[in-house]
Protein backbone atom coordinates (compact mmCIF):
# COMPACT_ATOMS: atom_id res chain seq x y z
CA UNK A 1 0.00 0.00 0.00
CA UNK A 2 1.09 3.48 -0.75
CA UNK A 3 1.77 5.57 2.13
CA UNK A 4 0.40 9.34 1.90
CA UNK A 5 2.20 11.75 3.45
CA UNK A 6 1.15 15.25 4.86
CA UNK A 7 4.32 16.81 6.74
CA UNK A 8 6.07 20.48 7.08
CA UNK A 9 8.37 21.63 9.03
CA UNK A 10 7.81 24.14 12.22
CA UNK A 11 10.10 26.22 14.75
CA UNK A 12 7.70 26.53 17.11
CA UNK A 13 4.89 24.36 19.45
CA UNK A 14 1.72 23.95 17.84
CA UNK A 15 -0.75 26.22 19.16
CA UNK A 16 -3.09 24.86 21.91
CA UNK A 17 -6.41 23.71 20.32
CA UNK A 18 -8.92 24.82 22.54
CA UNK A 19 -11.83 22.50 20.52
CA UNK A 20 -13.01 19.55 18.50
CA UNK A 21 -11.73 20.46 14.66
CA UNK A 22 -14.25 22.93 12.28
CA UNK A 23 -14.77 19.57 10.14
CA UNK A 24 -15.98 16.26 11.06
CA UNK A 25 -14.28 14.68 8.63
CA UNK A 26 -10.72 12.72 8.72
CA UNK A 27 -7.98 15.49 6.97
CA UNK A 28 -4.48 15.80 7.30
CA UNK A 29 -2.97 18.80 7.41
CA UNK A 30 0.19 20.34 7.63
CA UNK A 31 2.02 23.34 9.65
CA UNK A 32 4.22 25.68 7.27
CA UNK A 33 7.59 26.79 7.81
CA UNK A 34 10.76 27.69 6.88
CA UNK A 35 13.80 25.20 8.31
CA UNK A 36 14.45 21.61 8.27
CA UNK A 37 12.57 19.42 11.07
CA UNK A 38 14.58 19.49 14.33
CA UNK A 39 16.06 15.97 15.16
CA UNK A 40 16.46 16.69 18.47
CA UNK A 41 14.53 18.20 21.26
CA UNK A 42 10.79 18.78 22.31
CA UNK A 43 10.11 20.23 18.73
CA UNK A 44 11.74 17.11 16.98
CA UNK A 45 10.52 16.49 13.61
CA UNK A 46 7.87 17.71 10.95
CA UNK A 47 4.52 18.95 12.67
CA UNK A 48 1.29 17.77 11.20
CA UNK A 49 -2.15 18.24 12.21
CA UNK A 50 -4.85 15.57 11.25
CA UNK A 51 -8.27 15.57 11.83
CA UNK A 52 -10.34 12.48 13.08
CA UNK A 53 -13.83 12.05 14.35
CA UNK A 54 -14.33 15.91 14.88
CA UNK A 55 -11.14 15.95 17.22
CA UNK A 56 -7.89 18.04 15.70
CA UNK A 57 -4.67 15.51 16.42
CA UNK A 58 -1.25 16.34 16.58
CA UNK A 59 1.46 14.11 14.73
CA UNK A 60 5.00 14.47 13.97
CA UNK A 61 7.19 12.61 11.82
CA UNK A 62 11.12 11.99 10.81
CA UNK A 63 13.34 9.73 8.67
CA UNK A 64 12.87 8.63 5.13
CA UNK A 65 8.83 7.94 4.39
CA UNK A 66 10.13 5.32 2.14
CA UNK A 67 11.95 3.36 5.44
CA UNK A 68 9.68 0.82 7.88
CA UNK A 69 7.38 2.88 9.57
CA UNK A 70 7.84 2.78 13.74
CA UNK A 71 4.69 4.83 15.70
CA UNK A 72 5.51 5.97 19.80
CA UNK A 73 3.16 6.36 22.13
CA UNK A 74 3.67 8.38 25.04
CA UNK A 75 2.70 8.19 28.60
CA UNK A 76 -0.15 9.72 30.78
CA UNK A 77 0.80 13.37 31.12
CA UNK A 78 3.26 13.16 28.45
CA UNK A 79 3.08 13.99 24.77
CA UNK A 80 4.99 13.79 21.52
CA UNK A 81 7.61 15.81 22.25
CA UNK A 82 8.51 13.08 25.29
CA UNK A 83 10.21 11.10 22.25
CA UNK A 84 12.71 13.99 22.37
CA UNK A 85 15.60 11.99 22.70
CA UNK A 86 15.00 8.82 20.90
CA UNK A 87 13.25 9.76 17.32
CA UNK A 88 16.60 10.82 16.15
CA UNK A 89 18.54 7.51 16.26
CA UNK A 90 15.74 5.52 15.41
CA UNK A 91 15.55 7.17 12.17
CA UNK A 92 19.40 7.15 11.64
CA UNK A 93 18.74 3.46 12.10
CA UNK A 94 16.61 3.19 8.75
CA UNK A 95 12.86 3.94 10.56
CA UNK A 96 10.33 6.63 9.34
CA UNK A 97 9.60 7.78 13.03
CA UNK A 98 6.06 9.14 13.89
CA UNK A 99 4.27 9.97 16.93
CA UNK A 100 1.11 11.51 17.92
CA UNK A 101 -0.53 13.35 21.11
CA UNK A 102 -3.34 11.24 22.12
CA UNK A 103 -6.82 12.88 22.23
CA UNK A 104 -6.73 14.70 25.48
CA UNK A 105 -2.71 15.23 25.45
CA UNK A 106 -0.65 17.35 24.04
CA UNK A 107 -1.07 19.62 21.61
CA UNK A 108 -4.07 17.32 20.47
CA UNK A 109 -8.26 18.36 20.96
CA UNK A 110 -9.36 17.68 24.74
CA UNK A 111 -12.98 16.86 25.06
CA UNK A 112 -14.78 16.71 27.90
CA UNK A 113 -16.78 13.41 29.25
CA UNK A 114 -19.68 11.47 26.83
CA UNK A 115 -21.43 8.87 28.00
CA UNK A 116 -21.47 6.95 24.67
CA UNK A 117 -17.91 7.93 23.42
CA UNK A 118 -15.67 7.54 26.43
CA UNK A 119 -12.24 8.69 26.52
CA UNK A 120 -10.03 5.62 27.43
CA UNK A 121 -7.53 2.81 25.98
CA UNK A 122 -10.56 1.65 23.13
CA UNK A 123 -10.88 4.74 21.79
CA UNK A 124 -7.22 5.97 21.54
CA UNK A 125 -6.49 2.61 19.66
CA UNK A 126 -8.89 3.67 17.23
CA UNK A 127 -7.24 7.14 16.94
CA UNK A 128 -3.98 4.90 16.41
CA UNK A 129 -5.20 2.70 13.90
CA UNK A 130 -7.18 5.43 11.76
CA UNK A 131 -3.87 7.62 11.77
CA UNK A 132 -2.03 4.34 10.57
CA UNK A 133 -4.49 3.99 7.79
CA UNK A 134 -4.78 8.05 7.35
CA UNK A 135 -1.94 9.50 7.41
CA UNK A 136 1.31 6.11 7.70
CA UNK A 137 -0.48 4.73 5.34
CA UNK A 138 0.00 0.89 6.06
CA UNK A 139 0.99 -0.76 9.70
CA UNK A 140 3.73 -0.06 11.76
CA UNK A 141 5.54 -1.28 14.90
CA UNK A 142 4.05 0.64 18.20
CA UNK A 143 6.25 1.64 20.67
CA UNK A 144 4.69 2.48 24.08
CA UNK A 145 5.60 4.50 27.77
CA UNK A 146 3.28 3.63 30.20
CA UNK A 147 -0.44 4.52 29.20
CA UNK A 148 1.48 5.14 25.76
CA UNK A 149 2.21 0.78 25.73
CA UNK A 150 -1.78 -0.02 26.70
CA UNK A 151 -3.00 2.01 23.77
CA UNK A 152 -0.48 -0.42 21.45
CA UNK A 153 -1.56 -3.73 22.62
CA UNK A 154 -5.10 -2.36 22.78
CA UNK A 155 -4.42 -1.68 18.86
CA UNK A 156 -3.11 -4.77 18.28
CA UNK A 157 -5.88 -7.05 19.22
CA UNK A 158 -8.05 -4.96 18.01
CA UNK A 159 -7.02 -4.39 14.85
CA UNK A 160 -4.10 -6.87 14.42
CA UNK A 161 -3.71 -6.33 10.55
CA UNK A 162 -2.06 -3.14 11.29
CA UNK A 163 0.31 -4.18 14.09
CA UNK A 164 3.50 -6.08 13.22
CA UNK A 165 4.55 -5.73 17.06
CA UNK A 166 4.70 -4.03 19.93
CA UNK A 167 7.43 -2.87 22.71
CA UNK A 168 5.40 -1.88 26.30
CA UNK A 169 8.00 0.50 28.30
CA UNK A 170 6.83 -0.27 30.78
CA UNK A 171 3.09 -2.12 30.94
CA UNK A 172 0.95 -0.83 33.68
CA UNK A 173 -2.64 -1.67 34.56
CA UNK A 174 -3.70 -2.28 38.13
CA UNK A 175 -6.07 -5.19 37.11
CA UNK A 176 -3.22 -7.00 36.46
CA UNK A 177 -3.02 -6.83 40.50
CA UNK A 178 -7.07 -6.29 40.44
CA UNK A 179 -8.94 -8.46 37.87
CA UNK A 180 -12.17 -6.92 36.91
CA UNK A 181 -14.84 -9.75 37.38
CA UNK A 182 -16.48 -11.70 34.61
CA UNK A 183 -19.69 -10.77 34.89
CA UNK A 184 -21.24 -8.36 37.16
CA UNK A 185 -25.21 -7.74 37.84
CA UNK A 186 -26.94 -4.54 36.16
CA UNK A 187 -27.52 -2.60 39.42
CA UNK A 188 -23.54 -2.77 40.34
CA UNK A 189 -22.41 -1.38 36.98
CA UNK A 190 -24.87 1.20 37.16
CA UNK A 191 -23.82 1.90 41.00
CA UNK A 192 -20.56 2.17 40.05
CA UNK A 193 -20.80 4.60 36.75
CA UNK A 194 -22.87 6.83 39.14
CA UNK A 195 -20.08 6.77 41.80
CA UNK A 196 -17.34 7.17 39.33
CA UNK A 197 -19.01 9.91 37.13
CA UNK A 198 -19.84 11.67 40.83
CA UNK A 199 -16.63 11.44 42.64
CA UNK A 200 -14.95 12.61 39.46
CA UNK A 201 -17.06 15.75 39.09
CA UNK A 202 -16.53 16.49 42.82
CA UNK A 203 -13.15 16.73 42.02
CA UNK A 204 -12.01 20.75 41.86
CA UNK A 205 -9.81 19.78 38.65
CA UNK A 206 -9.88 23.00 37.58
CA UNK A 207 -8.17 24.80 40.75
CA UNK A 208 -5.64 21.53 41.19
CA UNK A 209 -4.01 21.06 37.61
CA UNK A 210 -3.02 24.81 37.43
CA UNK A 211 -1.60 24.94 41.03
CA UNK A 212 0.41 21.49 40.01
CA UNK A 213 1.43 22.51 36.68
CA UNK A 214 2.67 26.10 38.63
CA UNK A 215 4.09 24.61 41.89
CA UNK A 216 7.30 22.39 42.60
CA UNK A 217 4.25 19.69 43.30
CA UNK A 218 4.76 18.97 39.28
CA UNK A 219 8.88 18.52 40.38
CA UNK A 220 7.15 15.92 43.21
CA UNK A 221 5.49 13.87 39.75
CA UNK A 222 8.15 13.91 37.59
CA UNK A 223 10.80 12.75 39.99
CA UNK A 224 8.63 9.33 40.89
CA UNK A 225 8.57 8.45 37.23
CA UNK A 226 12.95 9.21 37.16
CA UNK A 227 15.66 7.29 39.27
CA UNK A 228 18.50 9.58 37.84
CA UNK A 229 17.04 13.42 39.29
CA UNK A 230 19.29 15.08 37.01
CA UNK A 231 16.95 14.12 33.66
CA UNK A 232 14.17 16.22 35.13
CA UNK A 233 15.02 19.47 33.23
CA UNK A 234 13.29 22.46 32.33
CA UNK A 235 12.27 21.36 28.79
CA UNK A 236 10.80 18.04 30.67
CA UNK A 237 8.83 20.63 32.91
CA UNK A 238 7.54 22.54 29.88
CA UNK A 239 6.76 19.92 27.86
CA UNK A 240 4.10 18.36 30.67
CA UNK A 241 3.10 21.51 32.16
CA UNK A 242 1.96 23.54 28.88
CA UNK A 243 -0.88 20.90 27.70
CA UNK A 244 -1.81 21.07 31.67
CA UNK A 245 -2.29 25.09 31.73
CA UNK A 246 -5.37 24.82 28.74
CA UNK A 247 -8.56 25.59 29.29
CA UNK A 248 -9.76 22.37 28.55
CA UNK A 249 -7.42 20.48 29.86
CA UNK A 250 -9.07 19.96 33.99
CA UNK A 251 -12.94 18.35 31.69
CA UNK A 252 -10.48 16.03 29.43
CA UNK A 253 -8.67 14.69 32.31
CA UNK A 254 -12.26 14.39 34.07
CA UNK A 255 -13.12 12.26 31.21
CA UNK A 256 -10.42 9.78 30.72
CA UNK A 257 -10.17 9.53 34.72
CA UNK A 258 -13.96 8.07 34.24
CA UNK A 259 -13.27 6.39 30.73
CA UNK A 260 -10.16 4.57 32.44
CA UNK A 261 -12.49 3.96 35.72
CA UNK A 262 -15.54 2.11 34.01
CA UNK A 263 -13.75 0.22 31.08
CA UNK A 264 -15.01 -2.99 30.33
CA UNK A 265 -13.27 -6.09 31.65
CA UNK A 266 -12.25 -6.69 27.71
CA UNK A 267 -10.46 -3.13 27.79
CA UNK A 268 -8.13 -4.11 30.51
CA UNK A 269 -4.50 -6.03 30.24
CA UNK A 270 -4.69 -8.97 31.56
CA UNK A 271 -7.67 -10.02 28.80
CA UNK A 272 -5.42 -7.86 25.48
CA UNK A 273 -2.56 -10.21 26.27
CA UNK A 274 -4.57 -13.35 26.11
CA UNK A 275 -5.64 -12.18 22.84
CA UNK A 276 -2.78 -10.43 21.45
CA UNK A 277 -1.22 -12.51 18.28
CA UNK A 278 1.74 -10.32 17.53
CA UNK A 279 5.53 -10.36 19.19
CA UNK A 280 5.84 -8.36 22.21
CA UNK A 281 9.23 -6.80 23.62
CA UNK A 282 8.83 -5.37 27.41
CA UNK A 283 10.95 -3.40 28.88
CA UNK A 284 11.14 -2.18 32.53
CA UNK A 285 13.17 0.04 34.82
CA UNK A 286 14.89 -1.97 37.56
CA UNK A 287 14.10 1.61 39.59
CA UNK A 288 10.91 2.20 38.61
CA UNK A 289 8.67 3.49 41.54
CA UNK A 290 5.47 3.84 40.07
CA UNK A 291 4.10 0.45 39.09
CA UNK A 292 4.84 -2.12 41.45
CA UNK A 293 7.15 -4.96 40.74
CA UNK A 294 4.25 -7.78 40.62
CA UNK A 295 2.69 -6.39 37.76
CA UNK A 296 5.66 -6.99 36.02
CA UNK A 297 6.29 -10.98 37.40
CA UNK A 298 2.24 -11.35 36.03
CA UNK A 299 2.52 -10.05 32.56
CA UNK A 300 4.18 -13.68 31.66
CA UNK A 301 1.01 -15.59 32.77
CA UNK A 302 -1.26 -13.52 30.24
CA UNK A 303 0.99 -13.83 27.33
CA UNK A 304 3.64 -16.57 27.67
CA UNK A 305 5.72 -15.99 24.89
CA UNK A 306 6.75 -12.26 25.15
CA UNK A 307 10.10 -11.18 25.83
CA UNK A 308 10.96 -9.21 28.91
CA UNK A 309 13.93 -6.99 29.85
CA UNK A 310 14.28 -5.23 33.02
CA UNK A 311 17.16 -2.51 32.35
CA UNK A 312 19.13 -1.60 35.39
CA UNK A 313 19.46 1.83 37.53
CA UNK A 314 16.36 3.20 35.48
CA UNK A 315 13.11 4.58 36.29
CA UNK A 316 9.32 4.71 34.73
CA UNK A 317 10.34 6.83 31.97
CA UNK A 318 12.96 4.64 31.04
CA UNK A 319 13.48 5.98 27.15
CA UNK A 320 13.80 9.51 27.91
CA UNK A 321 16.35 8.59 30.47
CA UNK A 322 19.02 6.25 29.01
CA UNK A 323 17.98 7.09 25.18
CA UNK A 324 20.94 5.21 23.63
CA UNK A 325 20.35 2.53 25.90
CA UNK A 326 16.87 2.31 25.48
CA UNK A 327 17.47 2.78 21.28
CA UNK A 328 20.32 0.03 21.53
CA UNK A 329 17.84 -2.59 23.22
CA UNK A 330 14.76 -1.79 20.90
CA UNK A 331 16.37 -1.79 17.83
CA UNK A 332 18.26 -4.98 18.37
CA UNK A 333 14.38 -6.80 18.71
CA UNK A 334 13.17 -4.86 15.69
CA UNK A 335 16.09 -6.61 13.51
CA UNK A 336 13.95 -9.59 14.60
CA UNK A 337 10.58 -8.50 13.33
CA UNK A 338 9.74 -10.16 9.76
CA UNK A 339 8.24 -8.14 7.09
CA UNK A 340 3.97 -7.74 7.04
CA UNK A 341 2.02 -6.71 3.96
CA UNK A 342 0.07 -3.61 3.89
CA UNK A 343 -3.71 -4.49 5.10
CA UNK A 344 -6.63 -5.70 3.31
CA UNK A 345 -8.64 -4.28 5.31
CA UNK A 346 -9.21 -0.65 6.35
Amino acid sequence: MERVHATAAITAPPAPLAGPAASASSAATAVPGPIAPAPHGPQWGEHGQWHWRGHACHWRQLGDPRHPPLLLLHGFGAASGHWRRNAAGLAEAGWCVYAIDLIGFGASAQPGHHRHRHLDNRLWARQVQAFLAEVVGGPAVLVGNSLGSLVAVSCAVFFPSWVRGVVAAPLPDPTLLMPVAQRRSPWRRRLQRHLVVGLCRLLPLELLLPLIARTPLLDLGLRSAYADQGAVDAELRRLVARPALRPTAARSLRAMSIGMALRPRGATAAVLLERMRQPLLVLWGSHDRLVPMQVRHRLPAHKPDLELQVLPQLGHCLHDEAPQHFNRTLLQWLAQLEPQPAPADA
